[in-house]
């Protein structure tokens, strides 16, 4: 293992229904109280499955969903959480909570994203929402990972004010969605949320100053932001983590913990903020990358490596 030093670069409801009472039990067992509810709270480390869906078309997991609950099951994870796009077949209920009763491998929640800048998209990303959301509920998710979506991928172009605004109107419409339902939503970042001195996302909070936060720690370095600052700065409102690592060089490590982050320190300052909400392992690999083991392994890895270094 490298020694970690990326960072100091520029750097509650739980329900399932018609679930087993084996899972619930374990489920209950093994996450306490939602989110900030109590301070005995064990942090749940689950998995995303952006690394499988990398490789499906359209960014569809549900035709590998049972090897992606396979795979997490045997990489000794707490839960799941899925990619929205898994919760929209009419079959998803029935399809995901027999793959959670197969595995005993809880649903903690989902990731959700839409071009929230847009007044025109919001009817339809509502929609989609609405959709989701009761769904996620039925199958005793607890989160929303929430993105904002971007103008362009890879353009360094800000929104306006009239833009974060529209973005905020339809955040607070899921926010209510999900308040109705017994999730809690957070603020999930990629790059362009962070980039420019956090322009985008300081414009959110702004506008809804008490929005939770569900920081991807690795987008945070490649957004030229110091994650250690990050979560000292907002650790009041973060519920969430995403974990993923990369080499000094910039590019993905194939598993957390093969790269060169201070994840050391990341877990010192988690400590010292007394972090209580869920940390979830989403590895992701460049396009021309070649795995040199199963995924599977590398989530079991990744898994280990929180366990070790984290203490969760």
């Amino acid at each position: 293992m490298n020694t970690h030093r990326l960072i100091d670069t520029n750097t509650s409801r739980r329900r399932f229904i018609g679930g087993s009472a084996a899972i619930l039990a374990g489920w209950g067992a093994r996450t306490g109280a939602a989110a900030g509810h109590s301070p005995q709270r064990r942090v749940v480390v689950g998995a995303h499955p952006w690394v499988y869906a990398a490789t499906q078309p359209n960014y569809d997991i549900t035709p590998a969903l049972p090897q992606i609950f396979a795979d997490m099951a045997y990489a000794g994870l707490d839960g799941i959480e899925l990619m929205h796009t898994a919760l929209r077949p009419e079959d998803a209920i029935a399809r995901i909570q027999a793959l959670m009763q197969q595995h005993q491998l809880p649903v903690i929640g989902a990731s959700f994203d839409g071009a929230m800048w847009n007044r025109q998209e919001h009817a339809a990303v509502l929609a989609d929402a609405e959709l989701i959301v009761p769904k996620l509920s039925r199958l005793g998710g607890r989160t929303l990972g929430i993105s904002v979506g971007t103008i362009r991928w890879g353009s360094k172009e800000r929104k306006s004010a009239e833009q974060l605004d529209a973005q905020a109107a339809l955040l607070e419409k899921i926010f209510a969605l999900c308040a109705r339902y017994g999730i809690v939503p957070n603020l999930h970042n990629h790059t362009y949320e962070v980039e420019n001195d956090m322009h985008d996302l300081k414009g959110t909070l702004a506008r809804l100053p008490g929005s939770r936060l569900g920081p991807d720690l690795n987008w945070l370095v490649r957004g030229g932001v110091d994650p250690v600052a990050f979560l000292k700065e907002y650790a009041s409102q973060i519920v969430f983590l995403h974990l993923r690592d990369q080499m000094r060089d910039g590019r993905w490590s194939e598993a957390l913990g093969e790269g060169d982050m201070d994840y050391e320190a990341i877990a010192e300052t988690l400590r010292q903020i007394g972090f209580q909400g869920d940390a979830v392992i989403e590895l992701a690999h460049e396009r021309d990358f070649q795995p040199t083991r199963p995924l599977r392994e590398s989530l079991r890895m990744s898994r280990r490596f929180v366990r070790e270094v984290l203490g969760y």
